[in-house]
């Protein structure tokens, strides 16, 4: 058997955001471990073949990477890189999260067709998103603006709102950053004004859980402040027990050695809005991801899952 590091075959969705990742991942595997061959493998999930209605109506986050998972279970792909905020808290069995390289922007991005931020869009103007998140908070600070339907990958929602379809759409900043279209961008969400998804901006590489070779190459890509906002981010996940039913927002930071950790579940109405903030050690980032839970269910957020699930 070769000494060498071998091949390793990557999953992904065919996305050019998805694709873009999935070099990258690449990239970085073959800099850390010279002579190891990579193959691509492209997969089409259930949210790639519905593009209509918001991903609630499709069952949740599982349609981004439910036929992923079943290729790595299979054995067809060695480790699958995801989006962190498409990947439910709970994996299909026999498989783990390996990794969590670097992360990019965790914002969300206004582009709007005239220039004008969130505040200063005229009144009645048409703001896109199919997140729940996103909708109430857009409601939440301008409760004048009428909010619309807006899928597709991101090159169409681009192009929807440069043809007027929408007069602002809002994107993930990683998103567009990575694509090299940043220049897009009208404004920068701040995370006050638009608290991000569980996971926005990072990465996330699954593999099979037994399966040491993939685990110990994916590893040379770990970044530690990553693996410690997202552990936070995910143990609020967890705790809620919720996918894209309802708008649910977490965003954590490392600073001077603590984990500060923002959550807000909320109707999509922004009728009732439900924040609550934690922080402690590194150490504690998913218990403290627990905590958070705890305290926002507590609060009401029980209730408004509860009944958001029943309406659906």
């Amino acid at each position: 058997m070769s000494n060498g590091p071998g091949k390793l075959i990557i999953g992904t969705r065919g996305s050019a955001l998805a694709r873009w990742q999935a070099a990258y991942v690449a990239r970085a595997l073959v800099a850390a471990h010279p002579g190891l061959e990579i193959e691509e493998h492209i997969l089409v999930t259930e949210g790639d073949r519905v593009q209509t209605g918001p991903v609630i109506e499709l069952g949740g986050k599982g349609v981004w990477v439910k036929e992923i998972e079943d290729a790595l279970r299979e054995g067809t792909i060695d480790l699958a890189v995801h989006s962190l905020k498409d990947v439910p808290a709970e994996l299909a069995p026999g498989l783990a999260l390996v990794c969590i390289p670097e992360r990019a922007d965790p914002r969300d991005a206004l582009v709007s067709r005239s220039g004008a931020g969130l505040m200063a869009l005229p009144p009645g103007s048409r703001v896109g998103t199919s997140s729940l998140r996103r909708v109430c908070q857009v409601v939440a600070a301008r409760g004048d603006l009428r909010v619309e339907v807006l899928r597709g990958n991101v090159d169409t929602r681009l192009r929807k709102v440069a043809e007027g379809v929408v007069d602002a759409g809002i994107l993930a900043c990683a998103g567009l950053d990575r694509l090299g279209v940043a220049d897009r961008i009208t404004e920068r969400l701040t995370v006050d004004q638009m608290l991000p998804a569980i996971g926005q901006g990072a990465l996330a590489l699954e593999a099979r859980a037994a399966d040491a070779r993939v685990e110990a190459l994916a590893r040379a890509l770990s970044d530690p402040a990553a693996e410690v906002t997202v552990a936070a981010e995910r143990g609020l996940l967890a705790g809620l027990g919720v996918g894209c039913r309802t708008p649910v927002a977490g965003h954590a930071v490392l600073r001077d050695g603590r984990v500060f950790l923002r959550g807000l579940v909320g109707r999509p109405d922004a009728s009732e809005m439900i924040r609550e903030e934690v922080s402690g050690e590194p150490r504690e980032a998913a218990a403290l991801g627990t905590e958070l839970a705890r305290l926002l269910l507590a609060r009401g957020a029980d209730r408004i899952l509860r009944e958001l699930e029943q309406a659906g």
